[in-house]
């Protein structure tokens, strides 16, 4: 796993490509996610800045920020829990599948997996044959990690 720093260096230089910029705060946030296993919320994303870097973030400020790494493609939201998590594919240079999300029930860890887009296609075909239409492909999945299933053995 490549460190904080490296994460971050990463994300500079893609959006400094795609003609924007990962300002302080931007940086802050983007490390409270890099650095927790869990999915947060903006307020736990608060609280990290001003537990972390001695720096209060308004609320609004958060949520504009995430919108701007979620548009980057740095962080995922998940939709269930309204709370967001960064891309595990944040150092890689080539495409990936539709990430996916595994939640575990208990200690909330989560995990990205990609699944193949013909998987999602056949999905999407499932949908619209029920008559409805897809907004989008994320897929969040209720689960229990190995280290809770261990600990409840």
């Amino acid at each position: 796993m490549k460190s904080v720093a490296a994460v971050i260096h990463h994300a500079e230089e893609h959006c400094k490509a795609n003609g924007s910029r990962l300002t302080e705060k931007r940086k802050h946030v983007l490390t409270g996610l890099i650095k927790s296993d869990k999915a947060l919320s903006a307020y736990e994303l608060i609280d990290f800045c001003r537990n972390e870097f001695g720096e209060t973030i308004p609320a609004m400020s958060v949520y504009r920020i995430l919108v701007f790494l979620q548009n980057e493609k740095l962080v995922h939201k998940l939709n269930l829990a309204n709370k967001f998590v960064a891309c595990a594919h944040i150092t890689c240079d080539h495409a990936h599948g539709v990430p996916q999300f595994l939640i575990c029930n208990q200690c909330h860890k989560v995990s990205e997996i990609n699944i193949e887009k013909s998987t999602i296609e056949t999905l999407k075909n499932s949908v619209q044959a029920a008559g409805f239409h897809l907004v989008t492909p994320q897929i969040e999945l209720n689960c229990v990690c190995e280290t809770c299933l261990s600990a409840a053995a």
